[in-house]
């Protein structure tokens, strides 16, 4: 398995080697890029909006399809697609055109930080004294990269990169790709969650982001007896959507069976495929399909 160097290896290299270790870095990158037709990037700004679970579905949707899909956890500190996905505790294989990715259900080809550790073992940043915050950030930055440059993705239809909450997260990504084929804004209609993502809608219209669109999840409740509830008594999503002036692409009501089967690493479009709420993801799958290599359309 290729090694994250620490801080102080890094503070050895002399200025000259640093230089070109980022030049072969950032021509690997591009190379890897080269091959995948779309990358679609699943952001929110916002925790518990449910985006991994929203990214796990899209990508089985999208393979069961046919399309040749890898999804990529970018939250190195709380990973769980591998899970969802159906590869936990699959061991990586490192080949000579870089590391394999394990192969989840319907073929999606996962990169998560979870397969590099130990179940119940945290991630602990080791840096020099004092500059543990500064050197997180650092360090999560090069991991990113290197998920993305030095993992052999090989040729896909789509790379689905699944960003953890905060607009930094997000900027981080966009240092690397600029412009990803398709940016989904995850949010649900609680208005703290209209509050906190509207700063990351922000944030992507300033850094001229094309291609965005919101995915409002948890939006009702199935009740099969009492039929649709609200689960919440605003609709920061659809006030998103004014406010901001993009579309609304899907709405993906609370299926508390959802989460259940992400537990069991089955994505619910697989297990339960006639519900609500897959209906709602395979038509954003749909959604994505139309703009696969380009803007989203509607």
């Amino acid at each position: 398995m290729r090694k994250i160097r620490t801080y102080n290896e890094v503070a050895h290299e002399t200025g000259s080697r640093i230089l070109e270790q980022v030049l072969e870095q950032r021509g690997r990158l591009e190379s890897r890029l080269s091959s995948i037709r779309a990358i679609v990037a699943v952001v929110s700004g916002k925790g518990g909006v449910g985006k991994s679970a929203i990214t796990a579905n899209l990508a089985a949707a999208l393979a069961t399809r046919g399309a040749r899909v890898g999804a990529l956890d970018a939250d190195l500190n709380g990973p769980s697609l591998g899970r969802m996905l159906g590869v936990a505790g699959i061991a990586l294989v490192d080949r000579e055109d870089g590391v394999e990715p394990a192969a989840g259900v319907a073929g999606v080809r996962v990169m998560s930080m979870d397969l590099l550790q130990e179940d119940d073992a945290p991630l602990r940043w080791r840096g020099p004294d004092g500059d543990g915050f500064v050197w997180r950030g650092v360090a999560e930055a090069g991991v990113l990269r290197e998920f993305l440059s030095d993992v052999a993705w090989r040729d896909l239809d789509y790379l689905l990169v699944d960003v953890p909450p905060g607009t930094d997260r997000i900027s981080r990504l966009l240092d690397l790709v600029p412009q990803p084929h398709q940016t989904l804004l995850v949010t649900t209609p609680a208005e703290i969650s209209r509050f906190v993502v509207a700063k990351s809608a922000r944030m992507l219209r300033d850094a001229g982001v094309e291609g965005v669109g919101i995915v409002a999840n948890m939006t009702a409740y199935m009740d099969p007896a009492a039929g649709t509830k609200p689960l919440f008594t605003a609709d920061g999503a659809l006030a998103l959507a004014r406010e901001t002036g993009l579309e609304l692409l899907a709405e993906v009501p609370f299926d508390p069976e959802l989460g259940a089967s992400t537990d069991r690493g089955r994505p619910f479009v697989l297990e339960r495929p006639d519900s609500p709420a897959a209906h709602a993801l395979e038509t954003l799958a749909d959604r994505i399909e139309r703009g696969k290599g380009g803007r989203l359309s509607p």
